[in-house]
């Protein structure tokens, strides 16, 4: 060992040596007696207070719970309401969607019967114009229609009428 860690050693040894030896505290004030007598009216004084804290700290424990159910039942009351309000919204909100349901498919109806009202005349006119045209035209005969067959025939005059050819070409029909 060296001789430096010896005298840390040392110092310290004397170091703990000096605070190990007791030491007078004359600091501190010495405190008068008490008698008994002193003693036995404060603590009759003590158990008075805790007794007067008891009742108060009770008193107020009544008023919070009377507080606490007062509150309780306001929000009991404020929650029915609520509830009630929210019930009736709810009526009003299906009342209004079945209204607004009725309306729409009224509307669809309305719609309906219009345009079949509207298409009657229509149709109807349709086909009586179908009929005169069948007529007029006699679509369903096997040599073809009136136009056709009238055409030929103009054709055949053509063959042998100079000016009917000539306006027949001046119509792009020959």
């Amino acid at each position: 060992m060296s001789k430096l860690s010896v005298i840390y050693r040392l110092v310290f040894l004397v170091f703990f040596a000096f605070l190990s030896l007791p030491i007078n505290a004359e600091s501190v004030e010495i405190a008068p007696r008490i008698s008994d007598r002193e003693i036995i009216e404060s603590l009759a004084q003590l158990k008075e207070g805790q007794k007067q804290l008891n009742i108060r700290f009770n008193d107020m424990r009544t008023e919070i719970k009377t507080d606490i159910d007062g509150l309780r039942r306001e929000v009991n009351t404020q929650s029915n309401q609520a509830n009630q309000r929210m019930d009736r919204m709810h009526t009003t909100m299906l009342t209004l969607f079945g209204a607004l349901v009725t309306l729409i498919v009224a509307l669809f109806g309305y719609i309906a019967w219009d345009r079949r009202t509207m298409m009657k005349p229509f149709q109807e006119r349709l086909e009586s114009l179908e009929k005169e045209l069948h007529r007029d035209l006699d679509l369903q005969h096997p040599d073809g229609s009136r136009i056709t067959r009238m055409l030929h025939a103009l054709r055949e005059l053509a063959k042998q009428d100079e000016k009917v050819a000539t306006i027949l070409r001046s119509f792009s029909l020959l």
